[in-house]
């Protein structure tokens, strides 16, 4: 199998100078080939488009990308060297590495170790099944399992089916192998003799994968915080899977970050895709048979069906120890349940511990944790213990560059985003709540301001909504974290990604990755405008977040997306970011755009 991508990198200097000029204006003017080295720490890759950093004139443009080649291999700036480390089915610990890698997380131990923390994230069907026999060395049964379902349009609830039922076995072979490719993988490196990050089997090296603990219970994962009061209620609303607190397995990770103190954090994304997403009022879950199993030949989801396990328990932050196999992997129930893109952290000796979080659906909301007690030395692996007490926040943007925390605890007023916002900028968006029959875990649809004042008046605040005592209640209210912001009244925003501290200004940045609408719901347009105020933008932007105060904060948008005929900096898309010692802002795409609207800017890259 090969794996296409093409990186271009653009002088990430450059960036910061566009930046600080509006993101509009044109940069010094270079030689007609490339940029002038002044400008740049390296020769850049060439961009499919022309963009202001190139300092070409319109009839040198013509020119120049008159005609673009687009490679079949990852592309670097001369003097830059890539080197594969690990390959899907690669051995990994007493498992193999796993499928769809995302976040890597880096911990250098000293000078010659490290470790390297991925998250294996989806499976994409095609591919994972074309290459299956090549790469783990034994058949899969895939191809009968598209056929035993195909009269029932490949949709079956397998906690229904008899033990001896012929299709469970295929079935669950399937789904075994699928979930071993899932989940978080810890690897050991170290330098060699000319100084480069190569493989080296350690003790550390390991796989929490996506049913680890499904035999072994001593492999499963644990929770943290109110969220425990709900799994180990004794009676409940919805489902219970039997296991208390206990966790079969992590999946659907995506983004995630490295604590001061060495442990990573790793972000359970589009969880829904596997088991049902919706809670109940007392924040149980709805049962397995909800979220059914999905076998096509390019569709392959209700992976959780198979086991019967509790959607509530995904759609965490998940922490590992990479230098700790023996230790438990923690999912932390304080830093609320949502589709987790990233995490950002911000340590300061004698403060409080924050932690920024982005739940990436279109209307998703930006979150903000901070902890009851204070952080006292940033190397302390019992720092992890503060993730397990404090308050989540919610943000909610003002048009004017300001902005507010909201508190998501029982006392919260409700007060929705209302409906008449899309409106007034001819929006079709409806306002997604907490369903109004507490009975059902479904959310609601609003689309008009009457419904919603109606909705208030019925429920004013957060305690109203959700049910428990004490810490139970708080678990219920997290468990449903982002209806319970909606009702809150956190801004809806562009599908926040990647979320990092500047360690030079000390602010927050957030990719927004697109800002176009969904069928349940979208962005403010009146704060996530395109260069010419349009109320919908599909290219993104990186925002700045300067926290003020104890609950206040401004915000500006530092980048925007788009070509640079329309106002943007001539990529789109930004997922991840990263700020190097120098200032200069990194940005990696992830192209979201449906048909070929998205091709003038080429395949993902770094910019």
């Amino acid at each position: 199998m090969r794996r296409r991508s093409v990186l271009s990198m653009l002088g990430l200097g450059s960036m910061g100078l566009l930046t600080a000029k509006g993101g509009g204006g044109s940069s010094a003017r270079a030689s007609a080939a490339s940029p002038s080295s002044s400008a740049f720490p390296f020769q850049p890759v060439r961009a499919p488009l022309p963009v202001n950093s190139d300092g070409l004139t319109a009839a040198e443009q013509q020119t120049t990308y008159r005609e673009i080649a687009v490679e079949d291999r990852l592309v670097v700036p001369e003097g830059f060297r890539s080197d594969l480390l690990a390959a899907w089915g690669d051995a990994l610990g007493s498992s193999r590495f796993g499928f769809n890698n995302d976040h890597l997380g880096f911990v250098q131990h000293d000078a010659n170790r490290a470790s390297m923390t991925v998250n294996f994230e989806y499976i994409s069907p095609k591919p994972w099944v074309d290459g299956f026999e090549e790469v783990v060395g034994q058949p899969l049964p895939y191809a009968a399992v598209v056929r035993a379902l195909a009269p029932v349009d490949g949709v079956i609830d397998c906690t229904a089916l008899a033990a001896g039922d012929p299709r469970l076995a295929p079935i669950r072979a399937v789904a075994d192998q699928a979930m071993t490719d899932l989940g978080v993988g810890v690897m050991t490196l170290k330098r060699d003799s000319q100084g480069h990050w190569v493989r080296a089997k350690g003790p550390q090296d390991r796989r929490i994968d996506g049913i680890a603990g499904l035999e072994n219970s001593a492999e499963r994962l644990r929770c943290s915080g109110p969220a425990t009061k709900v799994f180990e209620a004794a009676s409940r609303q919805g489902y219970d899977d039997g296991l208390g607190s206990a966790v079969i397995g992590t999946f659907a990770n995506c983004g995630g970050g490295t604590t001061p103190w060495g442990t990573v954090l790793s972000a359970e994304e589009n969880f829904q895709s596997q088991v049902p997403e919706p809670v109940f009022a007392d924040g149980s879950s709805l049962a397995p048979s909800q979220r059914p199993f999905l076998c096509l030949e390019r569709k392959l989801y209700g992976l959780g069906n198979v086991y019967g396990l509790a959607g509530n328990k995904y759609g965490w932050m998940v922490e590992v120890d990479p230098d700790a196999p023996a230790q438990q992997a923690v999912k932390h129930t304080a830093l609320g349940r949502f589709r987790h893109e990233a995490v950002a952290v911000r340590a300061e000796a004698g403060q409080p511990l924050v932690v920024y979080s982005g739940c990436d659906r279109r209307g998703g909301h930006l979150y903000r944790f901070v902890s009851s007690k204070t952080v006292a030395d940033l190397k302390d692996k019992a720092n992890s213990r503060l993730l397990e007490e404090g308050e989540l926040q919610v943000a909610r943007f003002k048009p004017d560059g300001t902005g507010d925390w909201l508190p998501l605890r029982p006392d919260t007023a409700v007060d929705p985003f209302l409906p008449s916002r899309f409106d007034q900028a001819d929006l079709a968006c409806p306002v997604e709540l907490p369903n109004s029959d507490r009975e059902q875990a479904v959310a609601e649809l609003f689309r008009d301001d009457a419904s919603v004042q109606a909705y208030r008046e019925r429920y004013p605040t957060l305690a109203s909504l959700y049910r428990g005592d004490g810490a139970a209640m708080q678990g219920a209210i997290l468990v449903d974290a982002h209806l319970a912001a909606s009702a809150a009244g956190g801004t809806p925003t562009a599908r926040p990604e990647d979320t990092k501290i500047d360690p030079i200004s000390g602010d927050l940045l957030i990719a927004f990755t697109s800002g176009s609408p969904g069928s349940s719901g979208g962005a403010d347009p009146e704060v996530f405008q395109g260069p010419e105020g349009q109320a919908t933008w599909p290219n993104g932007w990186v925002m700045r977040l300067s926290d003020q105060g104890e609950n206040g904060f401004r915000w500006r948008m530092a980048v925007t997306g788009g070509t640079p005929w329309a106002g943007g900096l001539g990529f789109t898309n930004p997922d991840n970011v990263a700020v190097d010692a120098k200032g200069n802002l990194w940005i990696v795409t992830d192209r979201s755009m449906k048909g070929s609207a998205g091709d003038v800017f080429g395949n993902n890259s770094c910019w």
